[in-house]
């Protein structure tokens, strides 16, 4: 995880803390994507209206100090959520950093079930959304292009969550995304080629809108693959 100045952990720490009192039980600070904002979990004995007032008087604050707005549940809710988010709460387990009290990961597992499932959804999604793009595009190679380059992050954490569901632990992000096709079977060069798209300069447009039909039968794969998967 990369490092953040601790000014920004310790304000938010000291605001959450002025907000909820004695009702705060843990912050962990993370970070998933590229972003330089301050990613945080902050669980709390209880949330009400007019805690979500005080939290939304702070958001302008928060921003300024380079904090996103920190995802802040009830104790209880969290711990009977770990079905419903299992990808996303892997995905903080395995980049996170306790700030302020008990860690709420500490001895927690993700069921490989529940990862499954979500992977299936979320494969089985991005395949719909781009067959649909692929049609409104109407065959303008922009239009094509434009569809590929924005769900290229998309689907970089498409595979990272296939190494996830087949035990990595890795923290490298790159190591994450081909340690998931790998696994699923998908060609490096299309790997190469799509994820290449996250940096806007690297290819162009007619180049992109080209990748699309490789780009497809990756996912059609990852699809095959999470169909097939078992523990």
């Amino acid at each position: 995880m990369a490092a953040h100045s601790r000014g920004p952990r310790d304000h938010l720490v000291a605001s959450l803390g002025g907000i909820f009192g004695d009702r705060l039980r843990s912050v962990v600070a993370y970070r998933l994507d590229r972003t330089e904002s301050l990613s945080s979990l902050a669980l709390v004995s209880s949330l009400t209206a007019a805690d979500l007032d005080v939290c939304a008087a702070r958001a302008h604050g928060w921003q300024r100090e380079g904090i996103a707005t920190p995802l802040i549940l009830p104790e209880e809710e969290f711990r009977r959520s770990f079905d419903a988010f299992p990808l996303e709460y892997a995905e903080i387990i395995r980049a996170h950093e306790a700030l302020f009290g008990a860690n709420p990961f500490a001895g927690v597992t993700i069921e490989r079930t529940d990862l499954r499932r979500a992977c299936e959804t979320q494969i089985k999604s991005h395949l719909v959304h781009l067959r649909e793009g692929f049609i409104e595009a109407g065959g303008t190679p922009r239009a094509i292009a434009e569809l590929v380059a924005a769900s290229a992050p998309a689907f970089g954490a498409l595979l990272r969550n296939i190494a996830r569901l087949n035990g990595s632990s890795t923290h490298d992000r790159a190591a994450a995304t081909r340690d998931g096709a790998r696994a699923a079977q998908i060609p490096d060069a299309v790997v190469t080629d799509i994820l290449a798209l996250e940096r806007p300069s690297a290819l162009k447009a007619t180049d992109a809108a080209k990748l699309f039909p490789e780009y497809l039968a990756a996912v059609e794969q990852l699809a095959r693959y999470v169909d097939a998967w078992n523990v």
